[in-house]
């Protein structure tokens, strides 16, 4: 039997005359995520993309793994194909009910229940979708006894697509929806060794945008543990968003700058509005339009209304913050699902927690922010930690 991916998209359908740029981007995107998978062909029609291998040692478990990550899917099957003709297509049908109820069996289920679901797309087929779905469920109970029909709530369901290929499967597994990533641009993502950073960044790249990220690094005060974390934290986001490539700024001079020079209830202030000009630079340097961090308000002292404004108005391009509006639950929950959640909990202090002032001022004015910034000469330490950026491609 020949098998093949059928791959679903979502938001993408609602486009309008550029819906076809979408399409190839994502077309792209499928392609380069199945990279190492062997030879294939990404095919579209009638609201489907169509992965069909073209050799025999196509990693067909691996590609269809890949896919579940890419934006711009909503699900994605692995199905085999057959001609449009009721000969061929109960065959295949009866074929594929018995290998799902075997798996099923494996599990130790019994008292298995079914039901068959058929859409028609090509019209010129004779029989409609629900006398499909009879015609085929009727072969299926023949072939099979002991299976009982059950419409409500099966333990699988056998679907058909009738098109100019017949398509029969059972299984669906959910892809990240979202837009194809590439399809609206560039951002820079300051990424910590903490939770919200990288769900950030996958948030940001599921809207279709491109990213780099920048770390801040202050050896020795935080250690090459804390560092590897980071960048196995990026490689991890990365798979969703075809790769990031990691700056790692050197940083360890400017905050010893700012906790010799400035009071230390606006360290965190000031340490935040250094990072954003130097993440800034990066950005531009990279083709980046906007900045993208972690930030949710009033999750920390310096994440008031009052210090994100403070922090704002070091950077003149936009700052994204995908998890403003979220509560800490709601974040976990999306870091448990993408994969960085048990990284980021690991035991390695980043640089914002290593400096973190005893009292931090919760209200600070931006007046006295910047004649704090007075006191050293931070255009020249910022430079330098510019100049001295370590390239990670993650």
């Amino acid at each position: 039997m020949d098998k093949v991916i059928l791959a679903r998209i979502g938001e993408i359908a609602l486009k309008g005359l550029n819906r076809s740029t979408f399409e190839q981007r994502l077309a792209r995107n499928m392609k380069a995520a199945m990279g190492g998978c062997g030879d294939c062909y990404v095919r579209w029609s009638q609201s489907r993309y169509y992965v069909e291998p073209r050799c025999d040692d196509f990693d067909f478990d691996r590609a269809l793994e890949m896919l579940k990550g890419v934006f711009g899917l909503v699900s994605v099957s692995p199905a085999f194909v057959t001609e449009s003709e009721m000969s061929h297509i109960s065959g295949l049908a009866i074929e594929c009910a018995g290998r799902k109820i075997s798996e099923l069996k494996g599990r130790g289920m019994t008292d298995i229940s079914f039901k068959v679901e058929t859409k028609r797309g090509l019209k010129t087929f004779p029989l409609t979708s629900l006398q499909v779905s009879s015609e085929i469920g009727g072969q299926i109970s023949d072939a099979f006894p002991e299976l009982k029909v059950d419409v409500n709530d099966p333990d699988f369901i056998l679907y058909i697509e009738v098109r100019e290929n017949t398509y029969v499967y059972t299984d669906i597994y959910e892809a990240p929806g979202g837009m194809p990533t590439g399809s609206n641009g560039k951002a820079c993502l300051l990424i910590s060794g903490g939770i919200d950073s990288p769900v950030a960044g996958y948030m940001i790249a599921k809207r279709g945008v491109s990213i780099c990220a920048v770390h801040f690094y202050s050896y020795p005060y935080t250690s090459e543990r804390a560092k590897d974390k980071v960048i196995e934290l990026t490689k991890t986001v990365g798979r969703y968003c075809g790769g990031i490539k990691l700056l790692v700024v050197p940083y360890t001079e400017v905050q010893l700058a700012i906790q010799e020079h400035c009071r230390e209830e606006l360290s965190t202030v000031i340490m935040r509005r250094s990072m954003m000009r130097i993440a800034e630079r990066c950005a531009r340097k990279y083709g980046c339009s906007a900045l993208v961090t972690g930030e949710s308000v009033g999750q920390v002292a310096s994440q008031t209304m009052q210090a994100l404004y403070c922090t704002d108005e070091a950077a003149t391009m936009p700052v994204f913050r995908p998890l403003i509006g979220m509560d800490k639950m709601e974040v976990v929950e999306i870091a448990r699902k993408i994969g960085t959640f048990e990284m980021s909990i690991l035991p390695y202090e980043d640089c914002c927690t290593v400096f973190t002032p005893k009292h931090p001022k919760t209200r600070p004015s931006l007046k006295e922010v910047q004649a704090e910034e007075l006191k050293a000469d931070f255009p020249t330490l910022e430079n330098a930690a510019f100049e001295g950026i370590e390239i990670i491609r993650a």
